[in-house]
């Protein structure tokens, strides 16, 4: 079928609110296949793909380590009963998501942490979920049940998900509004400190992280705060990076007022911005952390995996019905290829290449100038990078970005717009990109950008 059947089909018989057809938008590529770091549309043209598909294809799309484990799973059990009947690939990842978590950790003193009176080995327990929003709305749940606080700290800009529980923490008026009749009101929003301002007069980013501080600390005298959640950087809001110290301070709030510390690591984890997580850049070990995108590399999978000494307090012991559960939890073919992808990354050694062509994307990005009026910055940690345009005033450079997308798209390479106005392009590749690739984007940015 080809593209322009695909979109008729999707204009006459998919919700208007989904896939955006005309009425001024881009006209969408339909994916036909993919293969490693690239994608053939329906007409048969090629892609370089720049998103991995939203961070999922982290070791390559249709990795063939993955695909074969999903593949030799679905022919054995395609489907078992979550929360009655398990089977053994549910056991062996949840083994390994506390191996490379907790367990791994556990040697690691928490910067902001207070001294242990004796060591303790620690390691984690797992609540399997299917998209992103349904990990954090698990560890939600962790959190008043742990703490008997449903107050949830969570800051401007934050995207967690768009489902009711996740809504509640997500910032945007563009996703709230809506809804906000129905939303239950728990969360309290403070400031994110990622300055990334043109400006030369930058605040101090002492003085903006004290300030950042007290207002968490006026909230928990005023409320009934159970939780601080936090995406170790932010991805939809722009690629926003926060001081390394400020992790760490949040683990020292939550640990002063008996709170739990929950890191989304949906769109950071897996190597996706040169560690195995975004918190050991500031060596801040979570009390919960929520996971997805590239846990499996393709299939709807997720997990909130917590400190098992918490999880265990939080959470009583089944007697046969579960208080938190679905129909496909922990689905055997998800957990086969989180398995294998988890492997893959590990022996292609991913997590290092991603620091290392992290730092090449950054600074080859930071020497492109635009012609006036136009000003860009680019930011990020691994291969997470940002690159924002605004014009000379100061303001959204938002109608140059989405044309500069648009260009790049017709050479052949695939790029998102994020940040509320849409004005940062994301670079978010699979990790086994090259240098050369890298390269060549940056040479077709350079190009459309004058």
């Amino acid at each position: 079928m080809r593209s322009h059947q695909v979109l008729h089909l999707l204009r006459a018989f998919e919700s208007r609110n989904v896939t955006a057809i005309g009425l001024g938008a881009a006209a969408p590529i339909v994916w036909q296949r993919a293969q490693g770091v690239h994608v053939w549309d329906a007409d048969g043209k090629k892609y370089l793909d720049l998103t991995a598909a939203f961070g999922v294809a982290a070791a390559g799309h249709a990795n063939p380590r993955v695909v074969k484990a999903g593949q030799r799973q679905m022919a054995q059990l395609l489907h078992a009963m979550g929360d009655v009947h398990p089977h053994a690939r549910k056991a062996e990842l949840a083994r390994e998501l506390s191996r490379i978590t907790f367990e791994r950790w556990g040697g690691s003193k928490s910067k902001g942490q207070r001294p242990r009176a004796k060591a303790v080995r620690l390691s984690g327990k797992t609540i399997f979920c299917n998209s992103g929003f349904e990990a954090v709305e698990a560890a939600l749940k962790t959190a008043i049940l742990a703490t008997g606080k449903p107050g949830v700290i969570a800051f401007t800009g934050a995207y967690h998900g768009l489902g009711y529980g996740a809504l509640n923490t997500t910032h945007r008026d563009l996703f709230r509004a809506p809804f906000q009749r129905q939303l239950g009101g728990f969360a309290h929003f403070v400031p994110f400190p990622a300055d990334h301002s043109f400006s030369v007069h930058r605040q101090r980013e002492d003085a903006r992280l004290d300030s950042i501080e007290q207002a968490i600390r006026r909230l928990f005298r005023q409320h009934a705060v159970g939780a601080i959640l936090v995406e170790p950087v932010q991805g939809r809001a722009g690629l926003r990076v926060p001081p390394p110290s400020f992790l760490p301070r949040l683990r020292h709030l939550c640990d002063e007022h008996e709170a739990l510390l929950v890191l989304d690591e949906i769109y950071t984890g897996f190597g996706r911005t040169g560690h195995w997580f975004a918190c050991e850049h500031s060596r801040t070990i979570p009390d919960l952390i929520c996971l997805g995108k590239a846990l499996t590399g393709g299939f709807p999978l997720s997990a909130c995996v917590g400190n098992a000494e918490i999880m265990d307090a939080a959470w009583p012991q089944s007697r046969g019905e579960a208080i938190h559960t679905s129909t496909f939890l922990g689905h055997p073919v998800g957990c086969a290829m989180a398995l294998a992808q988890i492997t893959e990354i590990r022996e292609k050694r991913l997590v290092q290449k991603s620091a290392r062509l992290g730092k090449f994307l950054l600074k080859s990005l930071s020497i492109l100038h635009p012609p006036s009026p136009l000003l860009c910055s680019a930011r990020g940690l691994g291969l997470m990078a940002g690159l924002e345009l605004r014009f000379t005033d100061g303001s959204a450079a938002t109608a140059p970005a989405l044309k500069l997308i648009k260009t790049m798209l017709r050479h052949g390479l695939i790029l998102l717009p994020e940040g509320e106005h849409s004005n940062v392009i994301s670079f978010t590749p699979p990790l086994t990109i090259t240098e050369s690739h890298l390269e060549q984007t940056v040479r077709h940015l350079e190009k459309a950008l004058q």
